[in-house]
């Protein structure tokens, strides 16, 4: 068996590469990690200006969903890992029958991108998930619908693909089936939703597991979106616990290896329903990075490589705030009010490097430690007011 000190010594420092499909800026942050322990690097992402570019040791521009673009280049790595799910999967099963360390295993990346498939497996391990029917086109939908198999008001959502609100759609009434995509879909029934948690866990290659406490999420009032996450998250202790033992649970059914963030809703009964996973780092666990001992992107490191799990302890309370672009702007931009958010003491920017901006693009974050999580919630809704991007 291969000791950790054995792992690292022949990691860090070395032609070991460390292979990330995806260069947002979720590889970005992760690059902070690996720059930092000195791992070689390679990255692959279609866009040329990407978040992750100037971080790695050697950049590919390239189809993340080309079978070819993503064999020639996972072979030159010696563990490929991802930061986006929407990644060649047949690709991945042969590189893994190369030889080439792949995790998430396309095992379990083949199930989480397709949301029919997320929902059937929590089904078939008696994983809490809203109601749902599935279909493969809209015209399979809009029968299901005529025949009075669809209760209204419902929640659509996209089987593939979608992304930060994008690819969900609260359907009112029939009449709104005909303004969807013609696209394989999941209809669920409409939770009454208290408050939205999520729980970032972490599963090593040896099987060691870490959790992190549950955070609470936020959402705009009028995009999709979160716009907030802080912790302590404010829910009962059960719920709380209730919350981890199931992504525990999830994790170890799924033998996933690396970071996996669990969504929940939590409904007027205080009962829990998993809505959405991510086998990746999340944008639920920004906030680590200052505020716990151990961030997101070191633990999904840690994990892939096999390296013993980092405590994931808050030092004290923490919240995130998503910096996105305004709604009546598009194209290139510049930032006014930086210099607020870099007076104040316990902040912590993030700007992510993206050249230009549209509405609700993630384009960086503010993240603020305190005593006290209802004085830093004012304090942080401040500085987000402060910092605006603005047409150049």
């Amino acid at each position: 068996m291969r000791t950790f000190v054995w792992v690292m010594k022949h990691i860090i420092s070395t032609d070991f590469t460390l292979g990330i499909l995806g260069g947002g800026q979720l590889g970005k942050m992760l690059l902070d990690v690996t720059r930092r322990w000195d791992i070689r690097t390679h990255v692959l992402d279609s866009n040329a200006e990407a978040s992750a570019r100037n971080g790695c040791d050697h950049f590919v521009e390239g189809d993340l969903m080309d079978y070819n673009t993503v064999i020639e280049f996972g072979k030159d790595v010696d563990v490929l890992t991802i930061e986006i799910e929407s990644v060649n999967v047949d690709a991945l099963y042969a590189l893994e029958k190369q030889g080439i360390l792949v995790y998430p295993t396309p095992t379990t990346l083949e199930v989480i991108q397709n949301k029919r498939t997320q929902k059937e497996f929590y089904r078939s391990h008696n994983l809490p998930t809203a109601p749902f029917l599935s279909f493969q086109n809209k015209d399979e939908l809009a029968d299901a619908v005529q025949k009075g198999r669809i209760q209204f008001p419902c929640i659509w959502k996209a089987a593939r693909f979608g992304y930060d609100g994008f690819g969900v759609k609260k359907l009112d009434a029939a009449e709104d089936v005909q303004a969807l995509p013609d696209s394989e879909c999941v209809i669920e029934d409409l939770v009454p939703i208290a408050q939205e948690i999520s729980v970032i866990v972490a599963r090593s290659a040896s099987s060691e597991i870490a959790l992190y406490p549950a955070v609470g999420m936020a959402f705009h009032p009028t995009a999709n979106q979160v716009e907030f996450v802080y912790h302590p998250a404010k829910l009962d202790e059960t719920i709380a616990v209730q919350a981890q033992d199931i992504a525990k649970k999830l994790v170890a059914s799924w033998e996933h290896v690396g970071l996996l963030a669990v969504e929940f809703f939590v409904d007027n009964n205080n009962t829990l329903w998993i809505n959405e996973v991510a086998p990746r780092p999340h944008n639920s666990g920004h906030l680590t990075i200052e505020g716990c001992i151990t961030s997101q992107f070191e633990q999904h490191l840690r994990a892939i490589l096999d390296a013993p799990l980092g405590k994931t302890d808050f030092y004290r309370p923490t919240i995130m705030a998503n910096v996105v672009g305004p709604q009546n702007l598009t194209g290139e931009f510049s930032y006014e009010g930086i210099e607020t958010v870099l007076s104040t003491p316990q902040a912590g920017l993030h700007i992510y490097g993206k050249k230009t901006t549209k509405p609700q693009r993630k384009m960086g974050h503010i993240t603020l430690t305190g005593d006290d999580l209802n004085t830093i919630f004012k304090k942080i809704k401040e500085l987000k007011s402060v910092l605006q991007l603005k047409a150049k």
